[in-house]
């Protein structure tokens, strides 16, 4: 497992608040948020960003799609509405190296969003 600060809060060696959590994938909150509602979800296993071919193997990608739909209902944001962002390189904003949607919701959203 790498040394970014996804992978050590995956590993409980720095802080994160967690609100969902299974074999594949970590749901936290963001630690600047947005919106009301901003939360971060990580595959557990180190994939550097969504051009990562491991993204591919192990069926992470449903399993990152089946926590965005279970942590919406959970928070009773999927009928409301919420958006679903992954950043890709410096242009984009993609701070950390280490893939991770950003789950967005609790205020009227625009659009274009940059």
């Amino acid at each position: 497992m790498s040394e970014c600060i996804f992978c050590k809060i995956v590993k409980r060696e720095l802080p994160g608040q967690i609100v969902f959590e299974n074999d594949f994938v970590m749901v936290f909150k963001d630690i600047n948020p947005v919106a009301p509602t901003h939360l971060l979800l990580i595959p557990k296993k180190h994939i550097k960003n969504i051009c990562d071919p491991e993204l591919l193997k192990d069926n992470l990608p449903s399993a990152l799609v089946e926590a965005v739909q279970k942590v919406a209902n959970d928070l009773g944001i999927a009928e409301s509405g919420f958006r679903v962002v992954v950043n890709r390189g410096l242009d984009a904003g993609e701070a950390v190296p280490h893939l991770h949607f950003h789950l967005i919701s609790g205020r009227k959203l625009n659009w274009p969003p940059g």
